[in-house]
């Protein structure tokens, strides 16, 4: 991803939903998340939407030219091949071989 070409409030909400996905992929609510750093429900949630003191983060990143490390920091997280084929429903995987269909609409049995 290339985090020069996007304004700060951009990167701020491509952080924030970096943190969500996975907070979510660990299966922790917010309120669990909040409690647990110390935090208020509003604080987790106005980091998620890309808000709250992120801005200054990214400002000082930009100066000091480390925008790339934020893929290191938190790397997007992709959704497994499972999850994608439970999302999609079944896909044909293969042709039976014993009809076959002609130019003209037929159908012939082999």
């Amino acid at each position: 991803m290339d985090f020069y070409s996007m304004t700060d409030k951009g990167i701020g909400i491509e952080i924030g939903s970096r943190i969500k996905s996975l907070r979510l992929r660990k299966n922790m609510t917010q309120q669990y998340v909040a409690e647990a750093a110390g935090l208020s429900l509003n604080s987790i949630k106005a980091l998620e939407s890309g808000k709250g003191k992120l801005s200054s983060l990214i400002a000082v990143l930009r100066e000091l030219n480390a925008l790339d490390s934020l893929d290191v920091f938190l790397p997007d997280v992709p959704v497994s091949p499972l999850q994608l084929a439970r999302a999609q429903g079944k896909k044909r995987q293969r042709a039976s071989g014993n009809r076959i269909q002609g130019t003209t609409g037929e159908t012939t049995e082999w």
